[in-house]
């Protein structure tokens, strides 16, 4: 493929690849790590863990976005790896659940910087535009088989070794990552259409507000966020408790919705080429009510089985995929050119935030009321989305297309498509995990 004859492209999207995967089985490790020091009450160490995280997201994440153009960039990714590194290199050596909770928001400090980093390289990077699309398939590829793989890798190695060698092998990555980056010439990069910060950060927000249609998004990251909480918060208890299952279970129960995750995004391209994203995203919401509804049902009556569990699991991973791989493509068509990167960087927090809600429920509710009650909650703020995405978003709400004169129009092909597929996922942070590079 000619876009991987880019040299610096070539190294920057190896490093990423690297610093998913090892933020994958960070994922697995440190839940199960949680479960070691807390037992039943794991759920709730690590939700207030990525309550941490999503708090730092809110914060960091725009005020990076703001200031990306004024720092060294290639030498601002290769400290923030190298960070990341340390931190998960200390992970396995905790004895105290508070270590957990100072170490988190060191790491989530350095990743809320290097997501909006990361993403304002790659046009600099890759200038000609099919090329550039083709670049963000790239990363979508990369996403959503992290999302797929890791669970699965992690089971596969959890098979002989102890998750404090995921922490290693994950330290050993964000090394390599760094070397990559360091590797790569990273051009200076272009003024915001803003000179003000606080501009830059703000004006992704107001574009949210005064628009309907990204603010039927802002309800949909209440969706997924709802359903996403009871797979990554509550899944350690959920299969070590009530199932029964092993460190090895747990990862392949997390593998389940991710090849869920994997199923619809390959499903998707064509399918959005023939459906407008409006109709897929609300039919999305409704698969994840259906899925959080299937998952209060299993407890509540009982029917606690690996295949119960497995099937939910993967339509809440589906259903996921559905909202956030075409979230791009609707963020791309709302605003003007050169608003992309503020909207990107809005969508990128106010997801987050959704996350903070429902993080703490799963984690602490969870953990003081049973899943039965804290999924009930869960799909309730589920439905509430969903019937707001539903009001907010009207059926008739003009063209999806640029609001302002754009480049050279041209016909909507698979490319494009594939295109706004990518930017949704690196707009939403990979929709199975949440995780970012």
């Amino acid at each position: 493929m000619r876009l991987f004859a880019i040299r610096d492209y070539r190294h920057l999207y190896s490093a990423q690849v690297i610093a998913l995967f090892g933020t994958g089985l960070t994922t697995v490790a440190l839940g199960l790590l949680a479960y070691d020091l807390s037992g039943p009450r794991a759920a709730l160490v690590l939700g207030t863990a990525l309550t941490i995280k999503m708090v730092l997201y809110v914060v960091i994440a725009p005020l990076a976005a703001a200031y990306v153009d004024r720092l060294p960039r290639r030498a601002f990714l290769v400290v923030l790896d190298v960070v990341r590194a340390g931190v998960v290199l200390a992970l396995p050596f905790i004895s105290e659940v508070w270590h957990i909770y100072v170490l988190i928001g060191l790491l989530q400090s350095a990743s809320a910087a290097f997501t909006p980093t990361f993403q304002a390289v790659i046009p600099d990077i890759v200038t000609d535009e099919a090329d550039y699309t083709r670049a963000l398939s790239a990363s979508q590829v990369a996403y959503t088989m992290e999302s797929l793989l890791s669970p699965v890798l992690a089971a596969i190695a959890l098979s002989f070794m102890s998750y404090n060698s995921l922490f290693l092998g994950t330290s050993v990555g964000f090394v390599l990552s760094a070397a990559l980056v360091l590797s790569t010439r990273i051009p200076n990069a272009r003024p915001s259409a803003h000179t003000k910060a606080w501009d830059r950060a703000a004006a992704g927000i107001k574009m949210f507000v005064r628009t309907p249609r990204l603010r039927g998004i802002m309800a949909l990251n209440l969706v997924v966020a709802a359903a996403g909480s009871i797979v990554i918060v509550n899944t350690v208890n959920y299969v070590r408790d009530v199932l029964g299952g092993s460190q090895s279970d747990v990862a392949w129960m997390l593998a389940a919705s991710g090849g869920g995750t994997l199923l619809a995004a390959l499903a998707l391209p064509r399918v959005l080429d023939r459906i407008t994203d409006r109709t897929v995203m609300l039919t999305g919401a409704a698969v994840l009510v259906v899925g959080t509804l299937a998952a209060v049902t299993l407890t509540a009556a009982g029917l606690t089985t690996w295949v119960g569990t497995a099937i939910t699991w993967i339509v809440i991973g589906s259903g996921m995929a559905m909202i956030v791989t075409p979230t791009g493509r609707v963020l791309r068509n709302s605003v003007e050119p050169n608003g992309i990167p503020e909207v990107f960087a809005a969508q990128f927090s106010l997801s987050h935030l959704a996350w903070l809600i429902t993080y703490p429920i799963a984690g602490w509710l969870g953990t003081n009321s049973g899943f039965t009650i804290t999924w009930s909650v869960l799909a309730i703020l589920a439905a509430t989305g969903a019937a707001g995405a539903l009001s907010l978003w009207p059926r008739h709400d003009g063209p999806e297309t640029v609001t302002a004169p754009p480049a050279p129009a041209r016909p909507m092909s698979q490319l494009d498509t594939e295109a706004g597929i990518a930017e949704g996922t690196l707009a939403a942070c990979q929709c199975a995990g949440i995780r970012t590079p």
